[in-house]
C-alpha cells in the first residue's frame, strides 16, 4: 500500500470532510501562502496553506470545516458558529491554537 505524501493526505482529508459536508469541490490545491491557512471560491476551488501539512489533524479539520461550510454559509455568524460546533464541538481552542501558530510564523499575517 502507498503511503501518502503530505499534500496528498490533506487532499484526501479535504475530499473526506467535503463528502460528509456534501460540498462539491471542483479542485482543491495545496500551495504556500502568506497571509491566510486557505481559501475558497464559489466556484468550488479551495487552496489550502502548504504549512498544514505538517499539522495535527484536529488543526487541519478546523481549517477545512471552516472554509468548506463557507460554501453554504458566507459569514462567520450565529449559524457558521453552529455548524462549527456540531461538527467539531468547542473549536475555540483550536483556533486560539491556529491564531498563536500564524503569530510565530515569519511573514504570516503581518
Amino acid at each position: 500500500m502507498k503511503t501518502l505524501t503530505g499534500k496528498e493526505a490533506l487532499k484526501s482529508r479535504i475530499m473526506e470532510w467535503a463528502a460528509k459536508l456534501d460540498v462539491p469541490i471542483h479542485s482543491a490545491t495545496v500551495r504556500p501562502m502568506r497571509t491566510k491557512w486557505a481559501s475558497y471560491s464559489t466556484s468550488g476551488r479551495l487552496t489550502f496553506d502548504q504549512a498544514l501539512t505538517g499539522m495535527s489533524p484536529h488543526l487541519q479539520d478546523y481549517v477545512i470545516v471552516h472554509e468548506l461550510l463557507h460554501f453554504r454559509v458566507p459569514n462567520h455568524g450565529k449559524l457558521w458558529k453552529s455548524l462549527m460546533r456540531a461538527h467539531l464541538g468547542e473549536y475555540e481552542p483550536i483556533e486560539a491554537e491556529l491564531k498563536q501558530i500564524a503569530q510565530d510564523k515569519p511573514s504570516f499575517w503581518p
